[in-house]
C-alpha cells in the first residue's frame, strides 16, 4: 500500500514571518491524518523552516540543487549543503526550470543522480505543455523524461524518489486534468517503469501536480494511480493546504 503525499510547492513566495505562520498553521490543523506532509520552501527559509517543524510530522524539502557537490558555482546549492540544513526531498526538474531556465532531460538527469548520491529523495517532475498535448505527443514526452533519468541512475533508483506529473497547461491557469485525464497519464507512468521493474512501479509514488486545490483533491486523489499532490497556489494557505491533506487521508 502506497503511502499518499501531499507536498507544498511554495515558489518563490513569502517572508521569514510568513513561512512561520504558514508553518504554523499547517502543524496546528494536522490530526495525525497518514498523508506524508512536505513543504518546499524557497532556499533562504529553509532553515527557518527547518526549525519550525522540528519534532513535527512535517517533511522538508528543497525546490531546486545543483549537480555539483562544491566548487566555483556562484548561486547554487549542492546536495550537501541541503542534507546539512535538515532536507530529506528536493524537488527537480519542475516544468518552470526547463522552461524558464533551459533545463534539458540530461542536466535534469544529473541533478537527480547528485540528489541520490547525497541521500536526499527526489521529487522528479515530468509533464508535457499543451502544445505537445494538441499534437497528440503526450506519451511521447512523458517516456522521454522517464527514460532519461533510468539510462543515468537505474529504474532501481526509483525505490528512493517521487514522480510528480505536471501537465504543464494545468499550472497556474486555473485548468485541471479531469480525474480521468489524470488517472489515463499516471496510468501510463506506471506501466512504462513496469516494463522494467513491475515491483518498483507498484511502490512507486506518483503525484499529481496541475492546480490541485481542495475543491478537486479528493476526486483526484481517489484515482488508483495517483497518490498525493505537489500543490503550487493551495500551498501558501494554511486552510487550503490542510484540506487538500484532509483529503488525501
Amino acid at each position: 500500500m502506497r503511502q499518499k503525499m501531499v507536498a507544498g510547492n511554495w515558489k518563490m513566495n513569502g517572508t521569514s514571518n510568513s513561512a512561520r505562520d504558514l508553518v504554523s498553521g499547517i502543524k496546528a490543523g494536522l490530526n495525525g491524518q497518514s498523508p506524508e506532509v512536505v513543504v518546499c520552501p524557497p532556499f533562504v527559509y529553509l532553515p527557518i523552516v527547518a526549525a519550525e517543524i522540528a519534532n513535527s510530522a512535517i517533511t522538508l524539502s528543497a525546490q531546486n540543487m545543483c549537480d555539483q557537490d562544491v566548487g566555483a558555482y556562484t548561486g547554487e546549492i549542492s546536495g550537501p549543503m541541503l542534507k546539512d540544513i535538515g532536507c530529506e526531498y528536493v524537488i527537480l526538474a519542475h516544468s518552470e526550470r526547463r522552461a524558464m531556465y533551459g533545463e534539458t532531460d540530461e542536466v535534469a538527469a544529473s541533478k537527480y543522480a547528485a540528489a541520490l548520491k547525497n541521500n536526499l529523495k527526489p521529487i522528479f517532475c515530468i509533464g508535457e505543455t499543451l502544445e505537445e498535448r494538441e499534437q497528440n505527443i503526450t506519451e511521447d514526452v512523458i517516456a522521454r523524461q522517464i527514460d532519461a533519468i533510468i539510462n543515468t541512475s537505474g529504474v532501481a533508483s526509483l525505490a528512493n524518489a517521487v514522480l510528480a506529473y505536471e501537465p504543464v497547461w494545468a499550472i497556474g491557469t486555473g485548468k485541471t486534468a479531469t480525474p480521468d485525464q489524470a488517472q489515463g497519464v499516471h496510468a501510463f507512468i506506471r506501466n512504462r517503469i513496469a516494463g522494467h521493474d513491475a515491483g518498483i512501479a507498484e511502490s512507486l509514488r506518483i503525484l499529481y501536480g496541475g492546480s490541485m486545490n481542495p475543491a478537486n483533491a479528493a476526486d483526484l486523489i481517489a484515482q488508483p494511480d495517483i497518490d498525493g499532490g505537489l500543490i503550487g497556489g493551495a500551498s501558501l494557505k494554511a486552510e487550503d493546504f490542510l484540506a487538500i491533506i484532509n483529503a488525501a487521508g
